[in-house]
């Protein structure tokens, strides 16, 4: 029953958009964030409403779903990064198909092909090869820990709390990224406060420790880059040779001074300090450097599986050329490139395309060039009449899909066939939608990449008509 905008003894009825949940009253559908399941027996109280948008929490469980299983994290329930790990894998894949067909129909009104089942991951702990700690004097507290009694320092080394930019949790272990990464952690975390080297503070934008962020690669290399927000030249010597003495699995040492308002370090110096300067990943017989500021795959394991079926959907057989559009530091591209004639690669970053050109020699692959700058204008009558026009596209853009003026540059192309790789099947579908008097899509093929999420990376064949 409702009353006002409290709700009692309702079922929570189904998954939603960005792992939410639905309660559907008489009043409408309810929008439930936080840990809540399908099947929960719950009372509602709505905390916003716009328009005909109500989002409500959750204020009593009377009683809990049969989706729901025991998170394993301490930090669950505070953190944002593994909202789903209290509902069971097997619910978790069926939602996420689901998520795919429901956003192809709707947005990219495709109802004739089959949606295959997803591809579930390998593991669901300890699957990313890369993750960013923040630091603050800004300490959240549980009320757990503000009810024990307990004396806390104001320092945290951990994640932001869900929708505060100023509140850090300290994080003591995160089950995302394998060891060494929570050692490094919490090693660094003990020595900043040990030695009194001031945290930062996103406020003011003051202190010298901003961040960290660690890179494990499947080779067994270890990236390190510690973001300091203040040139003090003492304290930075004092945290990396700290490091480079007591880490020796660290492979690879960099820290970066930065002075601007934000995090984003694409802009900004790293500097080298000790060992490599780039880590390894391997993926069948090849390998790819990965520097501070390269992009690749978070779950590698995964990312195999995601390659895998690209290159199957490409239908390769030695005599195609390949665009691979939004390249990036040229993964696919290469991993491609053996079973092709050539692959032209395009991206908008040029120090990415750099890290492409080198993945392509270090792989001794001479049959991929790469191009950087707005795909809009690059690919131009001139440059596909340079290049030959391809008979396949790669495009693996974004969050925010491609927009209309890259899709017009594709259909101009005219590949035979299109292999879309998305993370966001929302923007994928209304991509989809803008080519389908020309493409038809023929095969979908979702993977889960990050699990105990509601993320979903999905792949697309698109066919000619005609």
């Amino acid at each position: 029953m409702s009353k006002h905008n409290k709700y009692e003894y309702v079922e929570i009825t189904d998954f939603a958009a960005e792992g939410k949940c639905i309660f559907k009253s008489e009043d409408g559908v309810i929008f439930v964030e936080g840990n809540v399941a399908p099947g929960d027996i719950v009372d509602l109280e709505v905390v916003k409403t716009k328009k005909k948008l109500k989002e409500a929490i959750v204020t009593k469980v009377h009683s809990k779903s049969s989706m729901r299983t025991d998170p394993y994290c301490l930090h669950h329930g505070v953190c944002g990064g593994c909202k789903w790990q209290h509902i069971g894998y097997e619910h978790q894949l069926r939602f996420k198909r689901q998520q795919v067909v429901d956003h192809f129909e709707r947005i990219g009104k495709i109802k004739d092909v089959e949606i295959n089942q997803i591809i579930a991951a390998p593991a669901t702990e300890y699957y990313r090869n890369k993750l960013e700690f923040t630091f603050s004097n800004w300490r959240w507290l549980t009320k757990d820990q503000m009810d024990s009694g307990q004396q806390f320092t104001k320092h945290a080394l951990g994640f932001h709390v869900p929708k505060r930019f100023d509140k850090i949790f300290t994080v003591d272990h995160c089950h995302l990224q394998s060891d060494p990464s929570n050692t490094i952690r919490n090693s660094l975390h003990h020595f900043g406060e040990l030695h009194g080297i001031p945290y930062y503070d996103v406020r003011f934008n003051v202190g010298t420790l901003r961040n960290v962020v660690i890179r494990t690669a499947n080779s067994g290399d270890v990236m390190v880059i510690v973001q300091f927000g203040e040139q003090n030249d003492e304290a930075i010597e004092k945290v990396m040779e700290y490091l480079h003495k007591t880490h020796k699995e660290i492979t690879s040492l960099n820290y970066i001074v930065n002075l601007k308002g934000n995090d984003s370090y694409q802009d900004q110096d790293v500097i080298h300090y000790a060992g490599e300067t780039t880590i390894r990943e391997t993926m069948e017989d090849l390998t790819f450097l990965v520097g501070p500021k390269s992009f690749y795959q978070t779950n590698s394991a995964q990312a195999y599986t995601l390659f895998n079926v690209t290159r199957e959907f490409a239908g390769l057989t030695g005599n195609e050329s390949v665009y691979d559009l939004y390249t990036g530091t040229g993964t696919i591209a290469n991993f491609v490139a053996r079973r092709a004639k050539k692959v032209v690669g395009v991206e908008y970053v040029e120090a990415a395309v750099e890290d492409a050109r080198i993945n392509s020699q270090i792989n001794r692959i001479t049959n991929t060039s790469f191009f950087a700058g707005d795909m809009r204008r690059i690919m131009n009558e001139d440059f596909l009449r340079k290049h030959g026009r391809p008979d396949v596209i790669i495009t693996d853009p974004p969050r925010a899909g491609m927009d209309q003026p890259v899709v017009e540059t594709i259909l101009k192309a005219g590949p035979d066939r299109i292999v879309y790789v998305s993370c966001n099947t929302a923007t994928q579908a209304r991509d989809l939608a803008l080519m389908s008097d020309d493409y038809e899509v023929t095969k979908v093929q979702p993977v889960d990449m990050f699990p105990n999420t509601h993320h979903v990376e999905n792949i697309a064949l698109l066919v000619r008509r005609g």
